[in-house]
């Protein structure tokens, strides 16, 4: 007679209760929960510490008394009900007595068209299905867990209702796919969880955060927590409805970089929630002209110093702002005042905390295992395998999450460069060639055009942004015509260019002229946007003003003049915050700006050239409408080397022209000649030498008078010292 046939009807073996004891049965839904035995069912469950369990139904009748099989909490016993249900039990002990649904009475939420577009690599939907949910599933309400771990031998999900404890609930897997799914009832909001995994060596590795959770624990702690669908009822259809219907290319987008965490802080040094935000810096922005607030990376990262570049989840809005609910306030906020709101997004690279990717299920999962193509030596972290198509589904997924459930209008992507070149940062013999023999990294190349074509397919109205800082090709293309298919690109030369440009002693100027000529070159190969952002004043680099040449009234002079060659220049605009006002110490996360600067009227004027440059450039279709078009530009000064002027023309469809003229020496020009496209008054829109902003006053009375002279037409006038003036043409 067999062991299996020696056992009363409907009795677990006993190596079953001894692995559900332990924790290593590797198919806990075929042994607890309701279960067939002959022709009646049986009812299994693992409650630690009860004495005494009664099974009952959800709709409160009384379906069985349980027998202890093991004194761990290993109960069984026949139910008196005839078809499978969902159970709950009472347990009692001496102490007391409590209820306990039982998650394995209940079917699987998730279904073969997950299993089918999941293991396709197609399913766009993933942020629906995968992490944890709060739903209604088979007459109970609970959450629903879910989680890619396909190496793993058993995971389980450990939170305060179940002491955390590994061997509670453990979860089902779906073989054809590596996601393990389970759902909880009676689990509410606002409950931390991780994933207890056992690898398949048999070790049990760090708890793991979720990497779809939608909430985090604030740092230092690292839970994953149970939150609600977002509730907010936006109201930013008109705002949304715009830039669908709109080509940013010719669109003022005037950018205004902000760290959340140190733009400002509470009286106390705590960080500002979302609304205390949104009560600040939205009017800010709006009083500014600035068309767009851009955020260094807000999604959880247990790492103050990182500023959210070294993210651990990609789909939890930071805690250090509170709920997950502000967010979404701030950006409808935004949106209601004519704000767009950009998300810095990092799929260049991911640390490598215990709780977080890395390792995930005891098996290189969501990065390379040889280091040569999997491990950033610059960052000290991990890199995505982009040739993964579940890691690059992933990616693609939370590109359109925040788009989707945050309304964001864009993402700017981090460390693109970084991505594309698989000897990026690397000596001869640390990386691999890929299957060419070349350097190119094909398989970012075909996420990167991915994760644009979904997002701009189903996303209309949202932009993307590359940190590109080498000369690959159509970064800013459309896919189908070979190119990445971002709608922008960072222009890093103009920034190291200028930059370099206006450290220089005025003296000196004359003889690095191209510094700042040589940009119109390739002006037009790409839609830039010009950036001067947190980038360049962290790491001992300094501030702005720090960077100018010359003397304190210099150095401010230079830098007003500098912002209105910017943004005459083509391009859009992006400053790092602080910048408007000229802050003198160099950026740290740690606090707030120098808002105390505003009380020195050097300061103010800088704020107030930066204010008046926003409104000139959104209301002067010259100065935005062909930012990305050659057609938009013309030299009228190119080569006055001896001088360092230069001047050039702006022009758009069905708009006055603008003439921008930039003197970069403390010498003011008399009667300098300015050629000009049309005889007559052209109005000076634009004197960053104006007393108002700190100048010293020099100008020319408001307008200049554009004449016939040799062959041509120009206009005579006077160049303020290290200032930038713009003149618009007056029809008659």
């Amino acid at each position: 007679m067999t062991a299996a046939k020696s056992r009363p009807a409907g009795q677990a073996a006993a190596g079953d209760v001894a692995a559900i004891v332990a924790g290593t049965h590797g198919d806990p839904f075929a042994v607890l929960g309701v279960q067939q035995a002959g022709a009646g069912l049986v009812a299994r469950c693992f409650i630690p510490n009860a004495e005494t369990v009664t099974a009952w139904t959800l709709a409160g009748k009384e379906a069985g008394e349980l027998s202890r099989r093991d004194d761990a909490g290993f109960f069984e016993g026949p139910l008196s009900i005839r078809k499978r249900q969902p159970l709950r039990y009472h347990a009692r002990n001496a102490g007391g007595d409590w209820w306990v649904a039982d998650p394995y009475s209940f079917g699987p939420v998730l279904g073969p068209m997950d299993d089918y577009y999941i293991a396709e690599g197609s399913h766009l939907r993933l942020f629906d299905r995968l992490g944890a949910h709060l739903i209604e599933h088979e007459g109970a309400a609970g959450a629903h867990f879910a989680v890619w771990a396909p190496n793993a031998r058993r995971v389980s999900v450990v939170g305060d209702f179940n002491g955390w404890d590994g061997r509670r609930h453990p979860m089902r897997l779906r073989q054809d796919t590596g996601v393990w799914e389970i759902f909880l009832p009676g689990i509410g909001a606002g409950r931390p969880y991780k994933y207890e995994i056992i690898g398949a060596q048999g070790t049990r590795l760090p708890l793991k955060a979720d990497p779809f959770a939608f909430r985090s624990e604030l740092r230092p702690a690292t839970a994953s927590v149970t939150d609600a669908p977002l509730r907010h009822q936006w109201g930013d259809a008109a705002h949304r409805d715009f830039w669908r219907n709109a080509d940013p290319r010719r669109q003022p987008v005037s950018i205004y970089e902000v760290h959340a965490g140190s733009w400002q802080r509470r009286d106390d040094g705590s960080f500002l929630s979302w609304d205390e935000l949104a009560d600040r810096l939205i009017p800010y922005v709006v009083d500014m002209g600035f068309t767009h607030i851009e955020f260094l990376p807000i999604s959880e990262h247990p790492y103050d110093p990182s500023w959210g570049y070294q993210t651990t989840g990609l789909y939890a809005p930071t805690a250090r702002f509170g709920e997950p609910e502000g967010l979404a306030r701030f950006v409808d906020g935004a949106h209601r005042a004519g704000i767009g709101v950009i998300l810095d997004w990092v799929p260049a690279h991911f640390p490598m905390d215990a709780h977080g990717l890395a390792r995930f299920d005891g098996t290189a999962l969501y990065e390379h295992a040889d280091p040569r193509k999997g491990f950033h030596p610059d960052w000290n972290t991990l890199i995505y395998n982009f040739g993964r198509r579940e890691v690059v589904s992933f990616l693609v997924n939370n590109a359109l999450y925040w788009a989707e459930k945050y309304h964001v209008d864009g993402l700017r992507v981090d460390a693109v460069a970084s991505m594309l070149y698989l000897d990026y940062s690397r000596k001869a013999g640390e990386w691999l060639p890929n299957e060419k023999g070349g350097r190119e990294n094909l398989e970012a190349v075909a996420f990167l055009q991915r994760m644009n074509k979904e997002l701009y397919g189903h996303q209309p109205g949202v932009v993307t942004i590359a940190e590109e800082s080498t000369s690959w090709p159509k970064v800013s293309q459309p896919v189908h015509e070979g190119g990445l298919g971002f709608g922008f690109k960072w222009n890093m030369g103009f920034m190291h260019d200028t930059l370099a440009y206006l450290a220089r002693e005025p003296v000196h100027r004359r003889f690095h002229h191209d510094e700042l000529t040589f940009g119109l070159m390739y002006a037009f190969s790409e839609n830039f946007v010009l950036p001067l952002s947190h980038d360049e004043v962290v790491h001992g680099k300094g501030s702005l003003l720090s960077k100018m040449a010359g003397d304190d009234w210099q150095k401010f002079a230079t830098l007003r003049a500098y912002y209105a060659f910017m943004w005459g220049y083509p391009g859009k605009k992006l400053l790092f915050m602080g910048q408007e006002f000229a802050q003198r110490r160099e950026w740290s996360e740690a606090r707030s700006l120098d808002w105390n600067l505003l009380d020195h009227a050097p300061h103010r004027g800088m704020r107030q050239v930066v204010r008046d440059l926003n409104l000139l450039y959104r209301s002067h279709p010259a100065l935005h409408a062909r930012d990305c078009e050659p057609e938009g530009f013309s030299w009228l000064i190119v080569d006055d080397h001896a001088n360092s002027v230069f001047a050039w023309l702006r022009r758009a469809p069905g708009a006055n022209a603008i003439a921008i003229v930039s003197n970069f020496t403390p010498v003011p020009r008399e009667d300098y000649r300015v050629p000009l496209p049309q005889a007559g008054r052209w109005r000076e829109i634009m004197n960053t030498d104006a007393a108002d902003y700190g100048g010293s006053g020099k100008g020319n009375g408001g307008f200049v008078e554009a004449r016939g002279q040799g062959g041509g037409v120009a206009a005579t006038m006077l160049l303020p010292p290290l200032a930038t003036i713009m003149l618009e043409f007056v029809p008659e």
